[in-house]
């Protein structure tokens, strides 16, 4: 799974995330709905977010993380909910800055960096993807691809993370009756890859095949956005209802 990103550009993604989740959460309100979580509020999307961050630095710091409902009933409890999401992230970047190089925890998703870069990496799309809920949020739709913050270069780390990363792991693996392939490939330069998909599951690479039953293509940001299930900004030539069916299985999920 290619990295693309180092330790510190992904530190300070996962601090401007933050800040954007934090920013847009206050001026949509915590009662607010979330248009790219159904059922979702922003009360319950921060408290997911600081639940993750939580979770994650126990993780790194290699010590028993709190049960699910422990850590949401003090998020209920909290008079300031945001103030409690700050004080998570806090803690996860003190973690990771003061985990070593060689940090020996386990990981989850497949073909990974070292722990220390994974976990960083996973916590930056996280937040991303999750900044990106509240700016629906305040926004009442998802927002377009030249509306998000982050840069092309994260947006492209991101992808290799779910398509090399997420995709082909057991609890997602996304098959179809029907061998096909699905290519995808940033129209501003920033990559390309290729998604076999069929009855045993998916396999998926970098590089795109230019007879793909599916080609999908757009910006970095739109595609991340689009493939995390965060807007439809990207075209799609060929068979959609290869991409569409794959991206239905392929959807991350606490």
């Amino acid at each position: 799974m290619p990295n693309t990103l180092d330790f510190a550009e992904l530190g300070e993604g996962i601090g401007d995330a933050a800040a954007v989740l934090r920013n847009n959460a206050a001026a949509a309100g915590l009662d607010a709905a979330v248009p790219t979580c159904p059922g979702w509020t922003v009360r319950d999307l921060v408290t997911h977010q600081g639940l993750v961050h939580r979770w994650a630095t126990a993780t790194i710091r290699g010590v028993p993380a709190r049960t699910d409902a422990e850590v949401e009933a003090e998020a209920a409890a909290t008079t300031d909910l945001l103030q409690w999401l700050d004080d998570g992230l806090v803690d996860l970047l003190n973690a990771l800055a003061s985990a070593p190089a060689d940090l020996d925890v386990p990981f989850f998703l497949l073909d990974a960096p070292a722990p220390r870069q994974a976990w960083t990496r996973r916590q930056c799309h996280e937040t991303t993807i999750h900044a990106i809920d509240a700016m629906a949020a305040k926004l009442g739709r998802a927002p377009r691809p030249e509306e998000l913050w982050f840069s092309p270069a994260l947006a492209r780390d991101g992808i290799d993370e779910l398509l090399l990363g997420f995709a082909p792991r057991a609890k997602y693996n996304p098959r179809s009756s029907r061998p096909s392939r699905i290519a995808v490939a940033s129209d501003d330069g920033l990559g390309s890859w290729t998604v076999s998909v069929g009855p045993d599951g998916c396999a998926s690479r970098v590089g795109a095949d230019s007879d793909a039953d599916a080609r999908v293509t757009g910006t970095a940001r739109g595609l991340y956005a689009g493939l995390w299930n965060r807007g439809r900004d990207y075209a799609v030539a060929g068979d959609a209802e290869v991409l569409e069916s794959f991206l239905d299985q392929l959807r991350v999920t606490w």
